[in-house]
């Protein structure tokens, strides 16, 4: 599928930080790379690092305490509110709405977005992701590792630039987590969406091409994996 490869977010000297009872701590600073669109992210550290916080920077879901976060297209700076519309999010508690079926959590996003053709586009997306003899089916009906695939196709659905994950596959077994990396890696590669995903499992952030390692308020970014 094509896309367009020149989008990117660039972080330039980006730090965060939080006050609590008058005292500030600092989670990261002088955080300086590009997340290009088509290529791979994983973002590890210890538990407290501030992962999670770097995801929502680079998303522009929040703001830096110092630096800047800039999303660039055709090599042009574009304001972070606009690239709020090229990102989709997968996340650890999946975050699909009991009421709906399978077919209409995927959906809505278009739906939300006037798509005439919501149901048309979410069913191939569930056929995309193994799941199309499930769409009528609610969550509470489906394993976690069936509920994982339909938010991925429901992040998926609408084309995006961007996929952030945050700890995708934190609550499945090994088994499961497996299968869904599968499904994100390569609907993400299909897509031609930039992947960028939060992770304590070694395994799953091996199969990103780069490694943005935060500790102890350093940041570390290599190439490290084998996929794009």
């Amino acid at each position: 599928m094509s896309y367009n490869s020149s989008r990117r977010i660039q972080l330039n000297q980006v730090e965060q930080s939080f006050s609590l009872n008058d005292v500030t701590t600092t989670l990261f600073s002088n955080v300086s790379f590009n997340i290009e669109q088509g290529h791979s992210y994983a973002i590890t550290g210890p538990s407290g690092a501030g992962k999670s916080s770097l995801l929502m920077l680079m998303a522009g879901l929040e703001q830096p305490s110092g630096g800047s976060v800039c999303c660039w297209e055709q090599d042009q700076a574009k304001d972070m509110s606009n690239m709020r519309q090229l990102v989709g999010f997968v996340f650890q508690q999946f975050h699909l709405l009991p009421e709906l079926t399978a077919l209409h959590n995927v959906a809505l996003p278009l739906k939300l977005r006037g798509d005439k053709q919501a149901n048309r586009k979410a069913l191939a997306w569930l056929d995309n992701v193994g799941l199309s003899h499930r769409k009528n089916h609610k969550p509470a009906q489906l394993s976690g590792g069936e509920q994982q695939r339909i938010a991925i196709a429901r992040a998926l659905v609408f084309e995006p630039a961007f996929i952030f994950a945050d700890e995708p596959t934190g609550n499945l077994d090994s088994n499961n987590a497996d299968e869904i990396a599968d499904v994100l890696f390569r609907c993400c590669e299909q897509q031609g969406a930039g992947l960028v995903v939060v992770t304590h499992s070694e395994v799953l952030a091996a199969r990103a091409k780069h490694r943005i390692m935060l500790k102890k308020g350093r940041c570390e970014f290599a190439v490290v994996g084998r996929n794009s």
